[in-house]
């Protein structure tokens, strides 16, 4: 008896994945999606790492934790007396767990509205492709062995550790261990002061925890704009946050309760930290162990990534891969992008994806977002360019949200007054990237957004502010 033949066989449900099997079930493909992650009952959690323990857990406890720092700080000044606060961790995890298990199901209902079968276990090349496709073996909670015409592999990435030091989730965390600490550490060491080390870093200062980052670059957020990163730096700093540049660990050494760090600071001097809990966030490796890439034939480059071109093609005939495990910036919004061009692409379409214009954020407070080119990238490359910025400090909706750090700077061509780079610091950066996105899509100028009528009081006033700064012709600053 042959095997369930399917036109798609997604491996992985994570943005990239379960995303790419919707869009090619709409395009009027017969498609399974294949994916291990499990819940705590041993259930399907399809989302991967952004849904489980990533993406979605992180913003429930960031907005949990700055509820928290509100009501113990802010809400005084609104005329709120808050007596008696304190903090419910379980209550809080609970929630965040709860907001986890709503996107996972959501995503099983997005299948079964799309007739996408999905099967729970982990899915692996079974050999070359035969005249009925290439075999795919599931193992896990479903075992059986599926065909596939066309194949997408989209099984993400895995928390990078330090060398001599791996995870035990339980003193040395990786991003998982990070959202389920079970009592606010009093010391918190984190290494790596990148999105993930920010954002959990600004959680557990929030409830209560001392926290110190050490990070190894000599520059703070070096892929943000200069400008924005130094402003960032100042406020975390300023927030509680100890940030150290410069750092080299030297060791990492683990004690029944806690964790020691020998490094040396940016000076070449030693320094020892001993923290409760110890988050590594380092960067991220390719998920690919386990797919039996070679016996496909598969072609991984030195780095374990998956080689694809410009298509998201690899080196196999109908074998295509995206997200984390190939070339470009590990976010799930570029995932999910590449999911749908590759569905379509598959359908003879043309899918498209512009890495020029793919946003990024860091779910900080004050929020950090960007698109495009930064001031140094454009000096690097010798572009003639003008740059405009405008204060939240002068925005009325900032002032009477008592949020009113940070700015908006636009980026501009000298010559055309296209918008070359928008950046964004300050309250829900995550939402007004937006339109600097579109704004770029659709090649505007700076002028067309200083043009654009917006609602006031609003923050995306600062937005267009900040296209007018261009020309110097601010009209609140």
């Amino acid at each position: 008896m042959s095997n369930k033949q399917f036109d798609v066989v997604v491996i992985g449900a994570g943005p990239g994945g379960y995303i790419a099997a919707i869009r090619a079930a709409q395009l009027g493909f017969s498609v399974a999606c294949i994916d291990e992650w499990a819940n705590e009952k041993g259930g399907p959690a399809p989302g991967g790492t952004c849904t489980n323990v990533g993406c979605i857990p992180s913003k429930a406890l960031l907005q949990s934790s700055e509820h928290f720092e509100h009501a113990g700080h802010a809400f005084k000044e609104h005329g709120i007396d808050v007596a008696g606060l304190s903090l419910n961790l379980p209550q809080m995890l609970k929630r965040k767990n709860t907001v986890v298990k709503q996107n996972n199901d959501g995503i099983l209902f997005l299948f079964k509205k799309n007739k996408v079968t999905f099967f729970h276990g982990r899915a692996a090349f079974g050999g070359a492709a035969g005249a009925e496709g290439y075999p795919i073996e599931i193992s896990g909670p479903t075992t059986e062995t599926i065909n596939a015409r066309q194949v997408i592999v989209a099984t993400g990435s895995n928390a990078r550790a330090l060398p001599g030091a791996p995870f035990d989730e339980k003193l040395i965390l990786s991003n998982t261990g990070a959202l389920a600490i079970e009592g606010v550490p009093a010391r918190l060491g984190v290494i790596g002061a990148g999105v993930i080390g920010l954002e959990m870093g600004s959680v557990w200062r929030r409830l209560g925890a001392e926290v110190t980052v050490l990070e190894g670059l000599p520059t703070f957020l070096g892929a943000v704009d200069e400008q924005i990163a130094k402003e960032a730096l100042k406020l975390f700093t300023k927030q509680g946050l100890g940030i150290n540049l410069g750092v080299k660990i030297e060791s990492v050494t683990t004690g029944e309760n806690n964790v020691t760090v020998k490094y040396t600071n940016a000076k070449g001097e030693a320094q020892e930290g001993t923290f409760d809990k110890l988050i590594v966030s380092i960067g991220r490796t390719p998920n690919t162990n386990g797919l039996n890439a070679e016996k496909a034939g598969l072609q991984l480059d030195e780095r374990g990534f998956i080689a694809v071109d410009a298509d998201c093609k690899t080196n196999l005939p109908n074998v295509w891969a995206i997200g984390d495990v190939v070339r470009g910036p590990m976010l799930a919004h570029k995932a999910e992008e590449e999911g749908v061009a590759v569905a379509e692409r598959i359908a003879g379409q043309h899918g498209h994806t512009n890495f020029d214009t793919i946003p990024w954020v860091i779910y900080t407070s004050p929020e950090i977002a960007w698109v495009g080119r930064t001031e140094q990238q454009l000096k690097a490359d010798g572009v003639a360019y003008k740059a405009g910025t405008f204060p939240f400090l002068a925005n009325g909706r900032a002032r009477a949200l008592g949020d009113t750090s940070g700015m908006v700077k636009f980026l501009a061509d000298a010559t055309t007054d296209e918008i070359l780079g928008v950046h964004i610091i300050g309250p829900m950066a995550s939402e007004l990237i937006s339109e600097a996105v579109v704004a770029m899509e659709f090649k505007a100028s700076a002028e067309d957004i200083a043009r654009i009528c917006h609602a006031h009081p609003s923050l995306s006033e600062a937005t267009k502010e900040a296209a007018l700064a261009i020309d110097k012709r601010t009209l609140n600053f």
